[in-house]
């Protein structure tokens, strides 16, 4: 009766076995389709620049498209959602930056778990400029935290938006210094901008790319970069840390490719092997350095580590504000 028993169900059981078997093949010969690049912002920005230029990458190194979609809203949220919930075969990947972990730290409900997504590897990072107009009456950092110590609340620190990751640098930025700001979210960049050079706000946090135009025109005086280390394309502006009066100060924007929960171990190998091997090449360096960026590789636990360190460190950040989530 046993051998009956047995016999009747052997044929479930080599096709079980040969699943298992076919799994890791399946990972070796991956991909077989197209790969879709989630970039949760519009087209023309930083994140949707350096996803283009790793997706071409990408596909020459895979042999198959790597075709990249734009999803914007709530702050990088609508699309992550997108990538959180695919398939997660590594057919459907994303890219994180800094705004989409302060994003997720200043809403009461997001719809995945950030920490649970799967980090494939960063690939770049870029400071921010601390700016001023040109007749503030501030030409370093020593100056600025002078003033607003001697006139608590007076001077105004602009930002692009609530949760934008120049918002949360400024108030980083406040905190370690030990000063008081009025901080004025004015809705986009450009408008930011604008009103420094109307004289409606003095001090705005903006990435390199978005205001090196100003700086260069001579319109805006760029006072520091926010990273720990000078940044190439404006070598002679020192980092903010180079006061004294703000250490530990280092806010970048960065950039890495994640995926949904669960992905198979080899895919995501598979996956960071091509973005080192793609950010190694000087042809695709150069093209990431003309848009604004430093190269900078990861392997997938570290970038899961530098994730998680930034969701706690701006969450920290915004319970020291007294920010409440949305």
């Amino acid at each position: 009766m046993i051998l009956g028993y047995t016999k009747q169900f052997l044929p479930v059981l080599a096709a079980l076995a040969l699943l298992v078997v076919a799994a890791p093949v399946r990972a070796q010969e991956y991909p077989q389709q197209a790969i879709h690049i989630i970039v949760p912002f519009g087209p023309g920005g930083g994140a949707d620049l350096i996803t283009r230029i790793l997706a071409d990458a990408m596909e020459k190194r895979l042999g198959k498209p790597v075709v990249v979609e734009n999803k914007p809203g709530a702050g990088g949220i609508i699309g992550n959602e997108v990538v959180a919930k695919a398939n997660p075969d590594g057919y459907t990947l994303g890219m994180m930056t800094a705004g989409q972990i302060i994003a997720a730290v200043t809403r009461k409900q997001v719809p995945y778990d950030t920490l649970a997504l799967t980090p494939v590897a960063q690939v770049a990072t870029a400071s921010l400029l601390m700016l001023t107009r040109l007749d503030f009456p501030a030409d370093n950092v020593k100056d600025v935290i002078a003033l607003a110590k001697a006139e608590p609340g007076k001077y105004i620190l602009a930002s692009p938006g609530f949760a934008a990751t120049q918002q949360f640098a400024g108030e980083l930025f406040k905190q370690i210094a030990g000063i008081d700001m009025l901080d004025v979210a004015f809705g986009t960049t450009p408008e930011a901008i604008s009103a420094l050079l109307g004289h409606h706000a003095d001090v705005l946090f903006e990435t390199i790319g978005a205001s090196l135009g100003q700086v260069r025109a001579g319109t805006l005086k760029a006072i520091a970069v926010t990273g720990k280390d000078r940044f190439p394309t404006v070598p002679d502006v020192p980092a903010a840390v180079e006061s004294g009066l703000v250490p530990g100060f280092d806010v970048t924007t960065w950039y890495g490719i994640f995926g949904p929960p669960g992905m198979p171990a080899p895919v995501v190998e598979r996956l960071n092997r091509t973005l080192m091997d793609s950010i190694a090449d000087d042809k695709v360096r150069d093209r990431m350095v003309t848009g604004g960026v430093v190269v900078k590789g990861s392997s997938p636990a570290d970038f899961g580590a530098f994730m998680a360190g930034e969701f706690k460190r701006w969450n920290d950040v915004r319970e020291a504000a007294g920010i409440a989530q949305q």
